[in-house]
Order: structure tokens, then sequence, then C-alpha cells
């Protein structure tokens, strides 16, 4: 099968819809198929071979945070090319409603297109009141995925009809078979996010260290992520500072070993998050998880039964809850167990799978349609010799 996937995001960014993007192509592409994604990129940015520049993207606020889109006549362009060359027996479209790729390559697509919503937002009169101008994009769409069900209530809230719900994708053997890191083991919390992004919640568990210190003084804190290390730490009083060590940007396979080494993974995300891919890499990791019980992140840990969950921006019950389970190695193995069973379900040979038969169903369907066209044609062209 001949793939069009369009990521909507700038791929030299990454992001969670990007990883996601890459981790299906590449599945796919395992598979035998023919991929290709189109993706807003800097003209230096290294890509894959499957991955194709629809130039450079610019900074967009979007959904709390910053996202890098590309829009406009050049890109346009630049899409109907990528569309003509491709010859796709199916489009993959991500965030068709995001002023960006997706929705131009909705608007000029044809034949059957699948679509994947990834985002979680309150009900937004903007939104709404940009229906008029989306509908005749989205009415193309053949089949709708929401990678949870509070993306797929976002959607039928602001767009109108319904979708599939499959989740995000995570190749958990990679995660568990990683070998954890000395230097990262011992009394260690971990967190992965942009420090600089406020609903990543860093702040929150900022406030939250003092009062793990002053039961837990040998506990470390482990930082990945890009952003201002001096504004991250400067709520926190001087002596307390050295407790927290920064990693920067770290790759695909040292996050692996992050997770497989840290005794507690924190997530205290405050709100935006329609899924939590970085729980289900956790879990995947055999890393017990404690996290803000957003509704979208409560889904991913079964309710709490995979992993605890704490009062949404409470930086009080956050450190509660830390300090019991750094306390209790007993109940991190039960969640290590617990986390590392649930998680299969989100595996690619799962989800990939899934995606697969809306793929089959859409194209399929789109076959016997053009089957009942010719043979209509047929049956008026022989009316008409009569």
């Amino acid at each position: 099968m001949r793939i069009g996937i369009v990521c909507p995001y700038s791929w030299d960014v990454p992001g969670g819809v990007q990883f996601h993007i890459r981790d299906l192509a590449e599945y796919f592409l395992r598979l035998g198929h023919e991929v290709s994604v189109l993706a807003p990129a800097d003209d230096d940015t290294p890509l894959p071979p499957y991955v194709v520049s629809a130039g450079r993207a610019v900074p967009v606020p979007y959904n709390g945070s910053v996202a890098r889109l590309n829009f406009g006549f050049l890109s346009a362009a630049r899409v109907r090319r990528w569309l003509h060359d491709g010859g796709f027996d199916v489009i993959h479209i991500h965030e068709p409603a995001s002023p960006s790729l997706g929705l131009l390559a909705c608007w000029a697509a044809q034949g059957p297109i699948v679509a994947t919503f990834h985002t979680s937002n309150p009900r937004s009169r903007a939104m709404i009141a940009a229906y008029s101008i989306l509908q005749a994009a989205l009415e193309k769409i053949s089949a709708r995925i929401a990678v949870s069900e509070y993306a797929r209530r976002t959607l039928v809230e602001h767009l109108g009809g319904d979708a599939v719900v499959i989740p995000n994708g995570v190749d958990v053997d990679f995660f568990a078979k990683a070998e954890p890191k000395a230097e990262w083991q011992g009394e260690t919390i971990g967190f992965i996010g942009r420090i600089d992004e406020p609903r990543k919640g860093l702040p929150v568990l900022m406030k939250a260290l003092p009062k793990i210190l002053a039961t837990r003084p040998e506990t470390r804190l482990l930082v990945a992520g890009r952003g201002d290390e001096e504004e991250a730490v400067e709520t926190l009083p001087a002596e307390l500072r050295p407790r927290v060590e920064f990693l920067g940007m770290i790759s695909d396979e040292d996050k692996a070993r992050f997770l497989r080494s840290v005794d507690l993974y924190v997530a205290p995300n405050t709100g935006g998050e329609s899924f939590g891919i970085v729980l289900v890499e956790a879990m995947s990791a055999g890393a017990p998880v404690l996290a803000s019980d957003l509704d979208a992140f409560a889904q991913v840990l079964d309710q709490g039964a995979a992993g605890e969950l704490f009062a949404n921006e409470d930086a009080d019950a956050l450190a509660d809850a830390a300090l019991r389970l750094l306390a209790d190695p007993g109940r991190r193995a039960e969640l290590r167990a617990r986390g590392s069973a649930h998680v299969r379900r989100f595996d690619w040979s799962t989800v990939g799978a899934d995606i697969l038969s809306v793929y089959e169903t859409v194209t399929d369907g789109a076959a016997a349609v053009a089957t009942d066209e010719r043979t209509g044609l047929r049956a008026r062209l022989g009316l008409a010799r009569d």
C-alpha cells in the first residue's frame, strides 16, 4: 500500500505528534508498505529518507503551547506536488483542523483520507466559529481517529461527527530492554518535558521538592528537556538547587535508559493533554508513575491501577504521594508489574494493526464505489446504444 502521512508540526522541534507519526511510518515500512511523510522542516534539518520537507514553519500559540506550523501559497503548492508525485492509496492527515499542512492537504487531496485528532481542548468559541471555513475540507475525510476519549470529545464538541479511538503507540520492548544508567539510579525522581512550558508542570514539581527533600535529603530530581535551567530553579532555596540535575535534550536511547533508571517518574502536567505518551513510555520501561489526575492521564493509567494520581496543581499532594512511594519499594514494584502488563495494549503491534484496518476499510470502500461507478457508466452506455 502507498501511504502518505501529513505532519502538521515542524519535524525539527520534536513533540508527541511528530514521534507518533515517525513511529507509525517506520512500523508500516517494516511491514513492506511504501510511506512518505510531508512535514514542515528547516532547510538544515536532517530528515529520514521517508520525510519530505514542506519548508520552514513559523511559531504559533496553540493549545497552551507554541506550535511550529506551515501555511500559505508556497506550502499549498508543495502539498499539491507531494500528492501528485506520491500517487497514494490513502492519505493520513494529522490535526486537519490546525492551520498547517493537514488542512492544506485536506483541501487538495482526492481519494481516501484518514484523519487523526490529537488535541484535547476546553470548549472553544473560536474553533466552533471556524467550522464553516473547515467544513468543506473536513467533509472529505473518509474515517476519523482520536487518540483518546478526550480528543474524541473535543472533536465532537467543536466540529461535530465522531471518531474511533485508537491510542498513541509505543515500541514497548525498546523501553523494556534498555540498560539502566548507574549515575541516574539511586533515590532519583525523573521528569521529561519542555522546561519553559508551564502546562508541563515543572513549577509544581519544584514547589513540591523542598517538602520531599526535608524528609529524604538524598533524593535527586533529574530533568530532561529543553529550556532555561536557571529560571526553572529560581523558586528553590539556593541550598537545594544542587539536588536538581538538568540533562538537556536526550536521545531516544537515553530516554529509555533514563526511564529504566529512575525510582519514580513524575508527570505534573497541568492541562491540555489528550493522551500522555510519556506515561506509556515510562510504564514500558518499568518506571513507577506518579501523575496529575488529568482525565487523559487517568485513562492511560487505568484510573490509577497502573500508576498513582495526585490532585492537579497541588504541590503538597504531589510531595506526599512521592514520599509515600519512595519509602515503599513494595508498592513501587507493584506499580511496575501492573504498568508493564497494562502498557502492552499501546504497543505498535496492536495500535499499528488497528490503524491499518482503518486504511483497508476506506480503500476497500473507495474501490467498491469506483467499481459501482464504472458498472453504472457501462450500463448507461449500453442503454444509450439501444
